[in-house]
């Protein structure tokens, strides 16, 4: 089902800030060829202001199965939290029917690079409380070689355990500030 023009132009040209409680940011990457390793950061913020989506993840926040590889990821061989605490993202919105499109910059350990976010937005609705609310569910990938996360480690037959292409997702449920 289509958004109504109304309801575009209400999130082109409102104000909405994530619900941190409803929202997600979490990543996916393949490792050894035959699966994946994924993860999520829990302190996260987002809002998109008059069509523009601004949005920052708290690396120190990650989450994996693995308290271990927990530690190596805020280490400087991957994201280096110390030095690099947050990744943000900042693009406008290009909303058609439920499709969405959100070209911008990401920066991750303090280099910026274009990435396009795509998905799908819903809403609106209004909540129990009153509040207008929308969906969005966005999804990109970026090659973290480009941002300077080159850790990896050589497989028996040659090839790299970890993969270079990540891909970000992000599941937002936004509020009308």
């Amino acid at each position: 089902m289509s958004i109504t023009e109304a309801a575009v132009a209400s999130i082109s040209t409102g104000t909405y800030n994530a619900d941190p409680v409803h929202s997600s940011v979490g990543f996916d990457v393949h490792y050894m060829g035959i699966g994946l390793f994924s993860g999520s950061v829990a302190d996260i913020n987002a809002t998109i202001d008059s069509g523009e989506l601004s949005g920052s993840a708290r690396i120190a926040s990650i989450h994996v199965k693995d308290e271990n590889l927990k530690g190596h990821l805020l280490s400087p061989e991957f994201f280096d939290a110390e030095r690099y605490p947050e990744v943000t993202f900042s693009g406008t919105l290009n909303v058609t029917g439920t499709s969405v499109e959100v070209p911008g910059e990401i920066t991750l350990k303090g280099v910026t690079q274009p990435a396009t976010l795509r998905g799908t937005v819903t809403g609106p609705v209004t909540d129990p409380y009153g509040n207008a609310r929308y969906g969005l569910k966005v999804s990109t990938e970026i090659d973290r070689t480009a941002f300077g996360i080159t850790w990896n480690n050589d497989m028996p037959d040659g090839s790299k355990a970890l993969d270079n292409v990540v891909t970000l997702s992000a599941d937002l449920s936004l509020v009308k500030a």
